[in-house]
């Protein structure tokens, strides 16, 4: 799957199950794509391995089911205001390969 029909479908099934019936701030959206990187952070809390799926009454659960929501939110975010995803992607993946080694300093 390309990642612009990945962002076609995450679009069409928010739109589908009514998660777009009422307009959201564009702070929203990004704060709700980021509780799901806190949800994937408190899986780890609960000393869940990085790679663990599990399943709670059919419903998977863990690190990468988390990580999978974020990357479905972004994916509906794009379809929402038309971002090519896959081009943007593209653009910053060619633009980081040429920035020196461990850039601006940081420590982590």
């Amino acid at each position: 799957m390309k990642i612009n029909e990945l962002r076609d479908i995450a679009y069409t099934t928010a739109c589908d199950k009514g998660w777009h019936d009422t307009e959201r701030s564009v702070p929203e959206l990004i704060c709700l794509m980021h509780s799901e990187l806190s949800e994937a952070l408190e899986e780890f809390r609960k000393g869940k391995e990085a790679s663990d799926i599990y399943y709670v009454d059919g419903k998977p659960e863990g690190i990468p089911i988390e990580l999978a929501d974020v990357v479905i939110r972004i994916a509906d975010f794009c379809g929402a205001y038309k971002i090519n995803l896959e081009e943007a992607i593209g653009i910053k993946l060619n633009y980081n390969t040429t920035r020196p080694h461990r850039h601006g300093n940081k420590r982590c």
